[in-house]
């Protein structure tokens, strides 16, 4: 099944009484004259404001978003940013929207710790401007990383090869949302690809898929499931903790906090039988639903609705890729993550005191404790 491909900034017309069941996500084919474009404002800003973290630059970013990327763009996401319709998949493919560099990116690093973000200051600015946009603002969590930054360098580790992880490699990645553990998890991601030479196809899964809401689905508005921490953390001891619902928010055009890997396939989640029971029989259902069809390129954006739409990645060896049946030798996938929240006043009880971007929430509602 080929993925939608839009070219022209409107999108087809559709009825109040008749919706077509969204399978797959939008691709966005970006032209050449935006691509340029998008490269001058990504050397702009750097020249005027030096790094993408600048505040100065964060407090004006919807501003500077509107102003200088292509029309057409801001347009889509500032429309993709309010639609939870029935017809919204909750993914959009910006296909070719950077032209990366290959030689002054250089080697893939062996993890994301030894990146040197010096080399990614561009794109920075360039997939802060996309959540602007929406419109909303890039933040971090202390739960990924120690915060790490408003830019996360993904990439495959061969210590963390079979871990459900953005650096494993080796298996596949089941979909989920992002941070499902949390309550306030990032309403937008941006995945930038600088390379994907090994050929690794994405995997997406909306929960608009379904259609109108089942039997199955109305059981996971009750909030009887355990979102155990994600395998990120080495402490994967069951630990008695609040429980959520899975679907929430409106109960016929609902959104969606699922974690496959952790909330089914964890022998230590301590799901009660029904709550096992209601999420095998949702998974049945739902990975019928999942889309590997696209391969993404360097240079190619995901950008995604957090609450509609769960990600992942199909198993890999990493530096290597298959080609006319031979085994060839490649550098290895390099993957740029960036998370927003389009309102920060409704994070303020979970976020540092001096920094209302910089999300202090370790699980379901609780804060980490640092003293």
């Amino acid at each position: 099944m080929k993925s939608q491909t839009i070219v022209a900034e409107e999108r087809p017309a559709k009825t109040n009484l008749h919706f077509d069941i969204p399978t797959k996500p939008l691709i966005v084919v970006v032209t050449s004259q935006e691509r340029n474009i998008l490269s001058n404002v990504g050397n702009l800003l750097v020249k005027a404001f030096g790094n993408y973290e600048n505040p100065d630059y964060i407090a004006a970013l919807h501003l500077q978003a509107f102003q200088l990327l292509p029309e057409r763009i801001s347009r889509i996401l500032s429309h993709f940013g309010s639609d939870f319709s029935a017809n919204q998949y909750g993914a959009i493919v910006f296909q070719g929207l950077l032209e990366v560099d290959q030689e002054e990116l250089g080697p893939t690093p062996p993890n994301w710790q030894e990146t040197d973000y010096a080399k990614l200051n561009k794109y920075g600015f360039i997939c802060s401007l996309l959540h602007g946009a929406v419109p909303s603002k890039p933040v971090q969590y202390y739960a990924q990383r120690k915060g790490g930054g408003l830019l996360h360098a993904v990439i495959p580790d061969e210590k963390m090869a079979v871990t459900q992880t953005g650096s494993g490699s080796k298996t596949d990645l089941y979909v989920h949302t992002e941070d499902a553990f949390l309550l306030h998890q990032a309403d937008f991601l941006s995945f930038l690809y600088l390379r994907n030479e090994e050929r690794v196809p994405s995997t997406l899964y909306s929960i608009r898929s379904h259609g109108k809401v089942n039997e199955t689905m109305q059981k996971l508005f009750d909030p009887i499931y355990q979102c155990p921490k994600d395998a990120n953390y080495c402490d994967k001891q069951v630990v008695s903790g609040p429980t959520a619902s899975v679907l929430y928010g409106n109960k016929q055009l609902p959104f969606i906090r699922f974690d496959a890997a952790e909330q089914i396939f964890n022998e230590n989640a301590g799901q009660t039988p029904e709550a096992l029971y209601n999420l095998t029989e949702f998974w049945n259902e739902a990975k019928e639903f999942i889309n590997s069809d696209y391969i993404p390129n360097s240079g190619d954006v995901i950008f995604v609705n957090n609450h509609l739409c769960a990600h992942g990645r199909s198993a890999f060896v990493a530096g290597q890729r298959e080609e006319n049946g031979k085994i060839i030798k490649c550098e290895r996938r390099q993957m740029l993550r960036m998370m927003s929240k389009t309102s920060l006043i409704h994070i303020r009880s979970v976020t540092q005191t001096h920094d209302p971007s910089f999300i202090m929430e370790e699980h379901l509602g609780n804060v980490f404790n640092l003293e």
